[in-house]
């Protein structure tokens, strides 16, 4: 594609690099990504998207701002309180880079939704705040073949994997594992969130910055995916611990006798699916 002057202005930084150059920068402007949650991870993860030229960019969460997010939101500010997140988000990622399209989801993403929400997009990135968003959004991604970017924070610590079960080929049976072959089946009611037990401000900044990097790296086809590893970080220790996990032939989602067909057959906490942390 013809670059403008100010897309070779904006994008410099890339261009020169030679794993992404001008056909790598092609391919995120003509990239659809959408997020779940304009929280604390959504927020680094939407502003370096926009920066790096994703060009266009969903995001799902039915919240409004409020002054108890400000401490790690950093897509928010003081003057957005009340305010719809999508519409802060919009507004916010429309002064970091005004050739970027940002669609807003204000809704909440169920079963009802989630295969349509998905569809319009390239790849999804979750950044969502507890165990039923994480698992009906990773299920849905795998159901429509979509490569997921998902991370998740809680007082000092993080995670974060790439997932692509449906991309594993008959050859390396082992390869891709879903989420569900990492963490096993959903757990039933757990009780801890970032709500009850606190959040470092600063770490969702970490692994929103993280995600945003495997999300760019995924579109371009650069490096090594996080798929078939789980990347923990430990912020009291500031360590990085990276541990390679394998598919589960049992798994009832992506395994040889998958009973997972669709998301009716799965038993989601419906109260707590929502975008969030």
């Amino acid at each position: 594609m013809d670059f403008t002057d100010d897309q070779i202005d904006r994008y410099a930084r890339h261009l020169v690099l030679p794993e992404i150059g001008e056909e790598g920068q092609a391919r995120l402007l003509e990239a659809r990504v959408l997020v779940i949650g304009a929280g604390g991870l959504g927020s680094p993860l939407l502003l370096y998207l926009a920066a790096a030229g994703v060009g266009t960019l969903g995001v799902v969460d039915d919240d409004e701002v409020d002054l108890s997010n400000l401490q790690r939101q950093i897509l928010h500010g003081t003057s957005d309180t009340g305010l719809a997140k999508v519409e802060s988000a919009v507004k916010r990622l429309a002064e970091i880079n005004p050739e970027v399209t940002v669609l807003p989801h204000r809704t909440r993403i169920d079963r009802r939704n989630a295969a349509e929400l998905i569809a319009g997009y390239d790849l999804v990135a979750d950044g969502s705040d507890n165990f039923a968003t994480r698992y009906l959004v990773h299920d849905a991604c795998y159901l429509a073949g979509k490569t997921l970017v998902s991370a998740a924070i809680m007082r000092f610590d993080g995670q974060i994997s790439t997932y692509k079960a449906h991309l594993r080929g008959a050859g390396d049976p082992e390869a891709h594992p879903c989420y569900r072959c990492v963490f096993g089946a959903q757990p039933p009611n757990p009780k801890e969130s970032c709500a009850d037990v606190g959040v470092l401000g600063a770490l969702p900044g970490t692994l929103g910055a993280l995600q945003a990097t495997e999300v760019i790296k995924e579109l371009i086809g650069i490096g090594e995916s996080l798929s078939g590893r789980l990347l923990l970080y430990e912020g009291l220790a500031a360590g990085f611990r990276s541990v390679r996990v394998k598919a589960d032939p049992a798994c009832p989602l992506c395994g040889p006798q998958a009973t997972i067909r669709d998301l009716e057959s799965v038993d989601y906490d419906e109260a707590a699916v929502c975008a969030a942390e």
